[in-house]
């Protein structure tokens, strides 16, 4: 059990995709081919939900996740035996920085305190991750959970600041480098959690299969 409590005003939201053959994880197609590369979408959505499942267990507060692609009644099959603390909600349209501001806007508006958005693409994601930036949000206004492509698989925030998600070059490896130019820029207090690799390109698979289970 992790020490830390999801209070009620705290949010935890995981954004995934329907693991759709031809749609997902594009860039290891060449490598797994379409099936094979959407059954690594699902292995790895299915962890992450089972790990914010083990960090919300207990507490008085649920997680979202967000999805985009399938229908309602498709997803709640797929993730509810996995995550059943979990409520689903679409992302909506727009690019991925426009999707995050808005799940953001409406965490905060719904009476959210403290904010935390995940992906599903790092296999090291783990509860204790999770907690850990919670507690970063105790005395920093913006947690950060680097990527080793230069990208990110962890924000969280203490308020909307929807300046960390407009004109972004999503995908590139400056990700990291602009959100942290942004936030300094705005005297934002940041903290830093461990670094991590995602699995989106056919060099990173060696991390999916460090961390995966047989």
């Amino acid at each position: 059990m992790v020490a830390t409590k999801l209070q009620t005003l705290d949010k935890l939201i995981l954004f995934t995709r329907y693991p759709e053959p031809g749609v997902v994880k594009t860039r290891l197609i060449p490598t797994l081919g379409a099936a094979g590369a959407a059954e690594l979408q699902r292995r790895m959505t299915e962890a992450a939900a089972a790990q914010a499942e083990v960090f919300a267990e207990g507490r008085r507060g649920r997680f979202e996740i967000r999805y985009d692609g399938g229908e309602p009644g498709m997803i709640s099959q797929w993730l509810a035996p996995v995550a059943p603390s979990g409520c689903f909600r679409p992302q909506g349209s727009g690019d991925l920085g426009q999707r995050m501001e808005r799940a953001v806007a409406q965490a905060f508006a719904e009476g959210s305190k403290r904010v935390v958005l995940l992906g599903c693409d790092c296999p090291a994601m783990s509860a204790v991750i999770m907690a850990q930036a919670f507690e970063a949000l105790g005395d920093h206004d913006l947690v950060i959970g680097p990527a080793l492509d230069g990208g990110y698989y962890l924000l969280g925030l203490t308020a909307p600041q929807p300046f960390l998600f407009t004109n972004m070059e999503w995908g590139g490896e400056k990700v990291l480098a602009r959100t942290l130019e942004r936030a300094h820029a705005s005297s934002l207090e940041v903290f830093l959690l461990e670094s991590l690799a995602d699995v989106d390109r056919p060099e990173d698979l060696c991390h999916f299969h460090r961390y995966s289970n047989p």
